[in-house]
């Protein structure tokens, strides 16, 4: 099968793990409509652009948002690089559809003047298309992300603008919406450009023991949950170690070292 396909085919699984319902035909119809509508056009690594509306479609598909939200990822970038207008998508899919990926566009096509508008002006526009629909602002927080996955094949200017940017705007209303993993992976991938020397170091820091954190924490939780089982208690338990951000928060602004951190590694009871 056509890897591209293959991708495809694993978006639709994905989400008919948590909506069992979905309807599969409209989602195939838009893949192939954002699939031909970008044909030609390739990402900076020499990908079919394609790639990048299925990446951001399974981000949304792991947040679990509903058919409208993925087809709206799929389609995300057409009426900004392609000949679609937002009247086509409405008569194809759907007007909450079309309206969605307007309103991705329209945080996409912002112009600026000095660093200082540019983030401020962003942040503004994120928050009028929070008030009128929330699902814009999720759609492009996962556009997002996966730039910021992408970022090596940019140039170092755009490298430092876009990480800054997303350390300053993307990153903070992922942590309002509650998406903590976004927010965290927002985080180091900014981070890795921002200071690419502190990164390193601490990356290199939890590598060194990454199979003993993970087995402590396994550990860990199989003893909170065979406590919890003599109460009668079955929990959902996650375990994690601190993200690279959190970490280098504490050693390089507050001045402390890795062995002074208590809080690497968290566990949660639900």
């Amino acid at each position: 099968m056509d890897p591209i396909l293959e991708r495809y085919q694993a978006l639709e699984d994905k989400i008919k793990e948590y909506n069992p319902a979905l309807d599969a035909q409209r989602l195939f119809r838009a893949f192939t409509y954002a699939d031909n509508a970008h044909a030609g056009q390739l990402r900076k690594d020499g990908s079919p652009y394609i790639t990048h509306p299925l990446a951001v479609a399974e981000i949304v598909a792991e947040l679990e948002l509903d058919t409208d939200s993925i087809i709206a990822a799929l389609l995300h970038d057409c009426i900004e690089d392609t000949g679609a207008t937002h009247e086509e998508i409405a008569k194809l899919f759907g007007a909450t559809v079309a309206d969605l990926v307007e309103g991705v566009t329209k945080l996409t096509r912002v112009q600026y003047t000095s660093k200082e508008e540019e983030q401020m002006e962003n942040l503004r526009k994120m928050l009028m298309a929070m008030a009128k629909d929330i699902r814009v602002i999720l759609i492009k927080i996962c556009d997002r992300l996966h730039n910021m996955r992408t970022m090596e094949y940019q140039s170092a200017r755009k490298q430092k603008e876009k990480a800054l940017e997303t350390m300053e705007i993307y990153a903070p209303i992922a942590h309002r919406l509650g998406i903590r993993g976004v927010k965290e992976e927002l985080e180091d991938l900014a981070l890795r450009y921002l200071d690419p020397v502190g990164y390193k170091e601490i990356e290199d820091t939890l590598e060194l023991k990454k199979p003993e954190r993970e087995a402590f924490i396994v550990e860990i939780k199989a003893k909170i949950a065979e406590r919890l089982k003599e109460y009668g208690i079955e929990p959902h338990i996650e375990g994690r170690v601190k993200s690279i951000y959190g970490i280098y928060r504490k050693v390089y602004m507050m001045g402390k070292s890795f062995e002074e951190l208590y809080d690497v590694y968290a566990v949660r009871v639900i």
